[in-house]
């Protein structure tokens, strides 16, 4: 008998001091838990390629999102010290459904730095909304390519 009361007293004990520290939690502590604000941020660098795509939502009451980013890098030379660019490249489709708010963004920059230390940006862009919508977006950054190693197909406006 004394050990099934001895059991019976620590497991007494063990909810006493669950319940006393959970009286010890200000109520200010679930109020902050109620006001956090809801994030889901994606960032890829390539390195080789020099680009970037950042996809960002905050403050969001709903997100489905379905992303997918490829990133290649291929020294053509076989040489470590080639800082030449290769056939480096970043993909990413972004197709989601959003309430709330979001940031698109890409950047593309030289691989060398100039005399003063800075890589030059040859672009960047970004897209900010707030709201209800959907986001279709296929970025396509590749480090050694001209125009006319790639193809647009337009739609044509009716």
């Amino acid at each position: 008998m004394g050990i099934v009361l001895r059991r019976m007293l620590i497991i007494l004990a063990i909810i006493i001091t669950i319940s006393l520290a959970a009286a010890e939690v200000p109520s200010s502590f679930y109020q902050a838990l109620n006001n956090m604000e809801n994030q889901d941020i994606l960032s890829v660098k390539n390195y080789d390629a020099g680009v970037s795509v950042t996809e960002a939502y905050t403050n969001f009451e709903h997100l489905e999102k379905d992303t997918q980013v490829v990133s290649r890098s291929y020294n053509t030379s076989r040489n470590e010290k080639d800082y030449t660019r290769g056939n480096a490249s970043l993909e990413a489709h972004i197709d989601s459904s959003v309430i709330g708010n979001a940031h698109i963004a890409w950047q593309s920059r030289d691989l060398m730095p100039d005399l003063m230390g800075r890589h030059a940006f040859y672009s960047r862009a970004g897209d900010d909304m707030t709201g209800i919508f959907n986001i279709e977006k296929f970025i396509q950054l590749w480090s050694n390519s001209t125009l006319k190693d790639s193809s647009l197909e337009w739609l044509p406006c009716g």
